[in-house]
């Protein structure tokens, strides 16, 4: 057989993609073992019953054909409105263009900005894809190391000197953060800026957990002066909306970027389906009552579970200020995140994410997800943190 791309063999680094622990857990369900999934961003109540049912509607009225690349018109025009309230910036309908997702929104931004073998900073630790993302667009993948007393803030002086060391093109942003939920401040995002604006990187934001923010306010770097020229917005109907599987985003920036993703997604994915696009303006149309009411089980669990890990000194949370997360710090047990998460899922069957999943910033850490009912997510925490404890005393 002839090889493969160098391009799509580099794409996971020594051949792991992150998800071990995820899929080890998916075949024990496969086998009929009980298992309590806290692992993926899968909301437990599934998208509202009247998207869905604009979407039937709109599929049995006919909107199955071709859809318009970018997007219709009446959708673009509803995000360049939502983002043009949010940001204050002046957005056009020109200014946004519809992607099968955010992860494809992702990749189609650095296609967009750096050439084969250019240098994207992304921040550690990060969602489990953006690595591979930069590297399936040929491109040198350098994270930003960041540290876990700082609450895995990245530290402009950092960004400064990789970008110098670099020549970085690039600078990938994701707040609220997934795996951390730390919600980035203005004063920090405006000093992560002024390093872009020096080294005349991009900054692409991940922007698709904007409406789960439980302290601070979010802040799109778009907003900020001077920035809106350089940023590249991602949004997705995933999580806001519950819609994951309906492959719902968008990229908002400059209009002669989105005219060039036009012509990447014309030779690419050729657009979102027409009755998913009028799904997604249904719901963007319901305003901030649906999304409070997809957002806020995420922010009464992540309130439930820190009173529990109050009650303990055997591991301790990053301050959650947003996403649908909880990232503990279980170093006190003496092992790595990837050896704590297969052990608790061998004792306990409680299937969690190792934060070296994330980046190695993140070792010695997991991630939880709060999507499962209530008391049924306290009692694995519970038991979680009684099995850290046990660990710990075993090694006293």
């Amino acid at each position: 057989m002839p090889t493969l791309s160098s391009r799509i063999t580099s794409i996971n680094t020594g051949g792991s993609d992150g998800w071990e622990v995820f899929y080890r857990s998916r075949r024990m369900i496969d086998a009929g073992v009980d298992v309590t999934e806290l692992t993926i961003g899968e909301h437990d109540i599934g998208t509202d019953q009247s998207i869905l049912d604009a979407m039937h509607k709109a599929a049995s009225g006919g909107h199955t054909g071709y859809p318009e690349v970018p997007g219709i018109h009446a959708l673009r025009r509803e995000i360049a409105k939502r983002l043009a309230t949010s940001t204050g910036v002046p957005t056009e309908m020109e200014n946004v263009i519809i992607t099968p997702g955010g992860q494809s929104g992702l990749f189609a931004c650095h296609i967009a900005i750096g050439s084969p073998g250019d240098t994207a900073l992304y921040v550690d630790p990060c969602y489990v894809t953006y690595p591979g993302t930069l590297r399936s667009t040929s491109l040198n993948a350098v994270p930003v190391p960041t540290r876990s007393r700082d609450a895995f803030l990245p530290q402009p002086e950092v960004i400064d000197r990789l970008a110098k060391e670099t020549g970085a093109k690039s600078l990938l942003l994701n707040s609220p953060n997934n795996p951390t939920g730390m919600v980035y401040p203005r004063e920090h995002l405006i000093e992560i800026g002024k390093v872009c604006e020096e080294n005349d990187m991009w900054i692409i934001s991940d922007e698709v957990y904007d409406t789960q923010v439980w302290d601070g306010d979010h802040i799109s770097p778009r907003a900020l002066p001077g920035l809106a020229e350089r940023t590249l917005l991602i949004g997705s109907m995933s999580k806001s909306h519950a819609m994951t599987g309906s492959r719902m985003g968008w990229v908002v920036a400059p209009a002669p970027v989105i005219n060039s993703l036009i012509d990447l997604a014309t030779n690419t994915t050729y657009g979102v389906p027409g009755y998913i696009q009028d799904a997604a303006l249904f719901a963007l149309q319901q305003g901030e009552a649906l999304e409070s009411k997809v957002a806020e089980p995420f922010r009464r669990r992540r309130d439930l579970l820190l009173d529990v890990l109050a009650k303990q000194d055997f591991i301790s949370a990053i301050p959650a200020k947003g996403a649908m997360y909880l990232m503990l710090d279980i170093r006190k047990t003496g092992m790595s995140g990837e050896e704590f998460a297969n052990a608790l899922l061998d004792a306990h069957h409680i299937a969690v994410m190792p934060g070296e999943s994330f980046g190695t910033s993140a070792a010695g850490h997991i991630r939880l997800a709060l999507t499962i009912e209530d008391s049924k997510l306290v009692s694995a925490v519970q038991t979680l943190c009684d099995f850290a404890q046990s660990l710990t005393k075993a090694d006293a």
